[in-house]
């Protein structure tokens, strides 16, 4: 599936000049700043909102071309707002079964029930929105989304009006979705953490203008986009495989395109993918394999380009079965004398490997989020 839209719009302080050809596979992150226009692009896609200067089809169905527009409740677009949005004077069942009455009976594909036990919202159905914490609140409205069978499901920004608990709470049922129901998903956020731990492929848009699509990896490994990418140091994805876990030394061992890494114990089943940021300040770089050191992850590659910049540091991508990058001194790459096509072997410390690396909040980041 191909969602293709070139939309255009102008706003007394703003304007949106967006052009996005997107492969549909699973959930896709459009990831911006706040004013990026990230919700404009979203919401001309669902065809809640029209601009006359645009043009939007998925897989060569047109929905716009300049004045012509196909409404919003004819796209089959399922949409999930920042806030649930739930009747207020209906049960959970009934907001949930509101979504499957707007479904004609020949297009649905599975049912309440189904849907229900996916996001662990069945013992909440008889109850009313009111008595529900915001996590649930916003499952339900999932639940409802689903319902309505829809061909593309837009998500804006769904848990940024979670405290960090309820955050915790929802993801791992967003990323349920897309493979229990077979529904591609355009996520909305602002935070590239939520877009690492989600998605396989995103669409960077700042200033009203789209300036990459592509994998993850690719992306996050473009020094020319790292302003965009709003991190405080580069560095690159590595889209892993949890191999193995090491209960006696509370290790688990991640496989990638290109060999293993060690990290601590991370909570998922062998099998399970994860997308592991290594920041570039975390990899060392040697000409030999080191001996008697406490560095578990020693992966042999060759030097890719060196990007010099103002002051005494660069930094050095490296091809280690996946794009690596490393931030070393001047002054090194000098001693090894690396260029382009030396073979090098990266170091990196098994604890680098931390939960913020996987998209997911530390101890200290649930402790500050308690205190705020």
């Amino acid at each position: 599936m191909r969602l293709v839209a070139n939309v255009r719009a102008r706003f007394e302080d703003f304007a949106l000049d967006a052009a996005l050809d997107l492969p549909l596979d699973g959930i896709v992150a459009l990831f911006g700043p706040s004013g990026s226009g990230k919700t404009t692009l979203l919401r001309a896609i669902a065809g809640l909102d029209r601009h006359p200067d645009s043009h939007v089809a998925l897989d060569g169905e047109v929905w716009q071309n300049g004045a012509a527009f196909v409404p919003a409740h004819r796209r089959g677009v399922g949409f999930v707002f920042q806030e649930a949005r739930l009747f207020p004077h209906l049960s959970v069942r009934d907001n949930v079964h509101y979504g499957l009455r707007r479904t004609p009976q020949k297009a649905r594909r599975f049912t309440l029930e189904r849907v229900a036990e996916v996001l662990d919202v069945a013992r909440l159905l008889p109850r009313g929105p009111q008595t529900l914490s915001a996590g649930e609140r916003q499952r339900v409205a999932l639940a409802r989304a689903v319902l309505s069978h829809p061909r593309l499901l837009l998500m804006d920004e769904p848990v940024s009006a979670l405290d960090a608990e309820a955050k915790e709470e929802i993801l791992p049922f967003i990323q349920r979705l897309s493979e229990a129901f077979a529904i591609p998903i355009v996520y909305v956020s602002h935070a590239i953490d939520e877009v690492l731990r989600l998605a396989g492929r995103m669409a960077l848009i700042d200033a009203g203008r789209i300036h990459a699509v592509g994998p993850i990896p690719e992306i996050m490994s473009r020094l020319d986009l790292h302003p965009l990418t709003r991190r405080l140091d580069a560095g690159a994805v590595l889209v892993s495989r949890i191999a193995r876990h090491d209960a006696a030394r509370g290790i688990t061992y991640l496989s990638y395109q290109g060999g293993e890494i060690a990290a601590p114990t991370i909570d998922m089943k062998p099998g399970e993918t994860v997308n592991v940021r290594i920041r570039a300040r975390d990899v060392a770089l040697a000409l030999k394999p080191p001996e008697q050191t406490s560095i578990l992850n020693i992966l042999p590659g060759r030097v890719v380009e060196i990007a010099a910049e103002a002051g005494p540091q660069a930094h050095v991508l490296i091809d280690v079965g996946s794009p690596l990058w490393a931030r070393i001194m001047k002054r090194s790459i000098d001693d090894l004398a690396l260029a382009p096509g030396k073979p090098v072997y990266a170091l990196i410390k098994a604890v680098a490997v931390d939960q913020r690396s996987l998209g997911r909040p530390t101890e200290m980041d649930r402790a500050l989020a308690r205190e705020s």
